[in-house]
């Protein structure tokens, strides 16, 4: 019964894959490593259970009968804010970027490291209750109403409700897009490389590529910009990286 209890407490994570052999590995290793585990083989299964049981985290493999990984990563960011590690046996780099540009947080491709895969799933929930603890500390202080803004320019961004607004109008960014974005803004005008980016707003070593990096200044800019051709907030310089304009 005390068993019952503690696991109550313990962090669930999703596994998502049609290869047996790979979910038996995944859930020997994160119950080692004191995770909740729950499975599920196919895509129509995996978004039932995850907006039923709403898990801490998903690692979604990307070929799944019934419904594809990309698919069930597109529904389940619709109604949960939940990080997706997608996981890929394909080289390509369009399954990859795909699964970013539809709201992943990271990818992993087969064959994969356990002992690196552990390593990211640990990193994304840290990031998530880094941002939980900030939320609790400003619902507590409530009553002190003290403004915690960065503004510059058009882009407003809201630290305690992780907010933004572009010209008075609310934009609805992910965790990862507002760390991105609040990070840029803290320094306005001033250049941040893809490798800084990955290493400050990803919070870990990154062991992908810093393609990652330019699939979310994408995505931000498909959301804050009039046009994306010609961007008059966040800004790319060729070569280098990005950084927030202050005109």
């Amino acid at each position: 019964m005390e068993e019952e209890i503690e696991r109550d407490d313990l962090k669930t994570i999703l596994i998502v894959d049609d290869e047996q052999p790979i979910v038996d590995i995944l859930v020997y290793n994160l119950k080692k490593e004191g995770y909740n585990t729950i499975e599920a083989s196919d895509g129509l299964t995996a978004i039932d259970m995850a907006l039923e049981q709403k898990p801490d985290l998903i690692l979604l493999d990307i070929m799944l009968p019934k419904m594809d990984g990309l698919s069930v990563c597109k529904r389940v960011k619709n109604s949960l804010n939940v990080p997706i590690i997608m996981l890929t046996a394909k080289d390509s780099e369009i399954d990859k970027i795909l699964g970013l540009e539809l709201g992943a947080d990271d990818y992993i491709t087969k064959p994969f490291s356990v002992r690196e895969l552990v390593a990211r799933v640990k990193a994304n929930l840290r990031k998530v209750e880094a941002v939980t603890t900030v939320q609790q500390a400003n619902t507590a202080n409530e009553n002190k109403k003290k403004e915690n803004k960065i503004v510059v320019g058009d882009l407003e961004l809201d630290l305690d409700k992780f907010e933004v607004k572009v010209r008075g109008e609310i934009i609805d960014l992910t965790l990862r897009e507002f760390e991105v974005l609040k990070f840029l803004a803290s320094q306005p005008e001033q250049v941040i490389t893809r490798e800084t980016l990955l290493e400050k707003v990803w919070g870990y070593e990154y062991y992908g590529d810093i393609r990652t990096v330019d699939v979310t200044v994408r995505r931000i800019r498909e959301k804050i910009e009039k046009d994306t051709s010609i961007p008059k907030i966040l800004m790319t310089k060729r070569g280098v990286g990005y950084y927030i304009a202050t005109n």
